[in-house]
């Protein structure tokens, strides 16, 4: 039987573990709760110096004292960033390790990048986290825990048992640098997801299937998963379960993630959400345009006020949305997206509106090729510029997912063409395992650029520039992240962004969520950009 060591998340202790450790004693495991400096009853040893290498020593003495040979390490939450410093440093104790509803840090990452609090992120960042005491992060009043997480399927008892014995987060746990060797990196992995918590199986694999690099290694036949249907505190509201789990996941069971061409179809090839209609496309080098028939741009062209005849709309040009899709996506992934039925729908979708559609394939295959990829759209943009059909003053750029960095440039110094940004579900900063970003592509940051002209500065070049963003309620928890600081950044400096959420939807939500809700979502981002074409 395996020797678990379990290791929770902020402000809380050992204790958290008490039912789930009673069940896995039953059956005859070896358990370790572990209390780390400064939680639970250990909240008055913390002081200003403890961080998370203090955190880290703390497992490391749990694990030197297991009498097994080998240990399964359970991370919760915050908890994942100690128990990978200490797995890194004890490699030849560790079994397996599981990710309880937990983040991937990689080395260099902090705790704080995944602190779904937003108030709190900020804070951190400013380096004011306490509202007396900086050395600590106030634990949750009463009513505040679903700001760290779901609290679905936790009783009235368990939340005030969590209140009431709930500890300050010393502050150095959250913002030192996890330091990793890299040794940890061969153990055996489990993921634990918890699906009130907005992650399930079904997102992870699309994650894997569509090829982004940072989630190939989950697709190794040594990384397992479950679902728990239930927040984000499995141990206090499915106890029996968690332990059936972790039980499991030490004998090596668990759902391992089907390549893409395996029987499963990617969900971004599925049909699109909306029934547009069969338009034609043009296509040049990269880019597919969908051009309006003649009736639906005579009305884009009224809608714009400006009343012609139908005999004159061939000679009058028209707005146009080009639709960047995410990434990385491999250079190698057939078929490309502007193939794929969301972007084609997308296109269709513009066209009977009527303004010009444009799809096209960039070249952000990689983590690095941001600046590329900005060539590309900056090429397509003079390609649209030059066509006679198209008002050369008039276009918007929307981008999606990962191309969601992309916008940076555009956002720093907005040209007078560009006359509205739309992001749907998009990654707005990097996201673990991602290492560096050039500076340039931090949408936070150019949000807020500062730029000198003869007469002033211009603290809010961003204010000229219209933004729609879709934001989807059930999004991994990494990526909300980086729309939360985005949003921060932006009211900050009084951005004009309307905000269009779609809570029961995923991340790609237009070919996997198919309900009313997410078509209408749709429509009303279409309708939004539109309006905004009209200055």
């Amino acid at each position: 039987m395996a020797a678990f060591v379990l290791v929770s998340g902020c402000f809380t202790g050992g204790w958290i573990w008490q039912e789930v450790a009673e069940r896995l004693r039953e059956q005859g495991a070896e358990v370790h709760p572990v209390t780390l400096t400064g939680m639970g009853d250990r909240r008055d040893e913390a002081t200003a110096g403890t961080d998370l290498e203090t955190h880290i020593e703390d497992v490391l003495r749990v694990i030197d004292g297991v009498e097994a040979p080998e240990a399964v390490i359970v991370g919760h939450d915050y908890g994942i960033h100690p128990v990978l410093g200490a797995a890194d440093r004890r490699p030849e104790r560790i079994t397996r390790i599981v990710y309880l509803d937990a983040g991937m840090p990689q080395d260099g990452d902090t705790a704080q990048q995944l602190v779904p609090d937003e108030e709190v992120r900020r804070q951190l960042r400013d380096g004011r986290p306490g509202q007396e005491d900086d050395s600590c992060v106030p634990a949750p009043a009463a009513g505040g825990w679903q700001r760290w997480g779901s609290t679905d399927g936790l009783t009235d008892e368990a939340l005030a048992r969590l209140t009431g014995l709930a500890a300050p987060q010393p502050t150095g746990t959250l913002t030192r640098p996890l330091r990793l060797s890299g040794a940890v990196t061969a153990l055996p992995t489990t993921g634990v997801l918890c699906t009130g918590n907005g992650l399930s199986i079904a997102m992870v694999e699309d994650m894997v299937g569509i090829g982004l690099p940072q989630f190939q290694h989950l697709a190794r036949p040594e990384v397992g998963f479950f679902e728990l249907a239930t927040g984000h505190w499995p141990m206090l509201s499915r106890p029996e379960e968690l332990a059936e789990v972790l039980l499991r996941a030490a004998e090596g069971e668990g759902h391992r993630i089907t390549a893409t061409g395996e029987g499963k179809v990617p969900s971004y090839l599925c049909p699109f959400v909306l029934d547009v209609p069969e338009l034609p496309r043009e296509r040049t080098g990269r880019i597919d345009l969908y051009v309006p028939d003649a009736l639906d741009a005579l009305d884009a062209l009224d809608v714009l006020d400006e009343p012609v005849g139908a005999s004159e709309v061939s000679e009058r040009p028209l707005p146009a949305v080009v639709f960047v899709h995410g990434g990385p996506v491999p250079a190698d992934l057939r078929p490309t997206p502007r193939d794929w039925p969301g972007f084609v729908g997308y296109g269709r979708y513009a066209a009977s509106l009527g303004v010009v559609g444009v799809t096209l394939d960039h070249r952000l295959h990689g983590l690095d090729d941001h600046e590329r990829a900005t060539e590309d759209i900056t090429e397509a943009v003079e390609l649209l510029r030059a066509d006679p059909r198209i008002d050369p003053e008039r276009i918007a750029l929307w981008f999606f997912s990962g191309a969601g960095l992309l916008l940076a440039p555009w956002l720093a110094e907005p040209p007078s063409w560009l006359r509205c940004a739309a992001l749907t579900y998009p990654v707005l900063g990097p996201l673990p395992g991602w290492g560096a970003v050039d500076p340039r592509f931090l949408p936070a940051d150019a949000v807020s650029t500062e730029v000198s002209t003869e007469v002033s500065t211009v603290a809010n070049t961003a204010g000229r520039l219209p933004i729609v963003l879709t934001r989807v309620g059930l999004e991994n928890a990494e990526i909300a992240a980086t729309v939360e600081d985005f949003l921060a950044a932006a009211k900050e400096c009084e951005a004009d962004i309307e905000v269009i959420d779609v809570p029961d939807a995923h991340h790609g939500f237009e070919t996997i969520d198919h309900t009313d809700r997410t078509r209408a979502a749709v429509e009303h981002a279409m309708r939004s950009v539109l309006e905004r074409l009209r200055g």
